[in-house]
């Protein structure tokens, strides 16, 4: 019994560890979280939706169809990446138009917001939109479960799959005790600025990767 409980215990931190270290990169989606996390708008679903997404195509890497997503990735590579650097380009844009304006502020942007729908569809697209996701989720966490067989796959899906919970969550709510420095002159032109640097840096990456540029 304390072996098939000790290979569960090292299956699960396996994929704890991989799907922490993998999701930990500051990205388009990790921003776009702590942002929201700060303005304290719709904090839950967008923490929720991430990590479910991330659940999902964990699932489906673990499942057994992380081959099928690298033939389509390598197949259309060119439309994928290319879709995904005009999007993350076109968000760093709004982020430096914000942080060239600088009339951002914690009560700006705990009043007049986009509702909940527009919100998660933005969380979508830089969700979905990006496809490192599929690479690293589907992928590379698919391959890595090929070395765990019967019950210590779901264990180590399910590890990775609870990082992500973990992740989001902490990232969404722990924003909440940055709000004081936020509300310094600038802060917020700060914030947007990194942002957008962000985003066209990742932008720049994913049309190299797609050999458009």
């Amino acid at each position: 019994m304390s072996g098939v409980i000790g290979s569960a215990a090292s299956a699960f931190g396996t994929g704890f560890a991989i799907g922490f270290s993998l999701i930990m990169v500051i990205g388009a989606q990790n921003a776009f979280v702590l942002r929201q996390g700060l303005t304290r708008r719709h904090v839950f679903a967008i923490a929720l939706f991430c990590a479910g997404s991330d659940a999902l195509l964990i699932a489906a890497g673990v499942g057994g169809i992380s081959l099928f997503i690298a033939q389509c990735a390598t197949r259309h590579s060119a439309l994928l990446f290319g879709f995904a650097g005009l999007w993350l380009a076109v968000y760093g844009a709004l982020r430096l138009r914000d942080a060239i304006r600088g009339d951002a502020n914690m009560t700006h942007h705990n009043g007049a917001e986009m509702g909940l729908v527009p919100t998660l569809a933005i969380t979508a697209m830089l969700t979905f939109g990006n496809p490192h996701v599929y690479l690293d989720t589907v992928v590379l966490i698919g391959a890595v479960s090929l070395q765990f067989e019967a019950t210590d796959k779901l264990y180590y899906g399910l590890g990775a799959a609870i990082s992500s919970f973990v992740f989001f969550f902490s990232l969404a709510y722990g924003a909440k005790y940055l709000a004081p420095y936020m509300e310094q002159p600038n802060a917020w032109r700060i914030l947007d600025a990194g942002i957008a640097i962000i985003m066209f840096a990742l932008a720049l990456s994913m049309l190299r990767a797609g050999g458009l540029i």
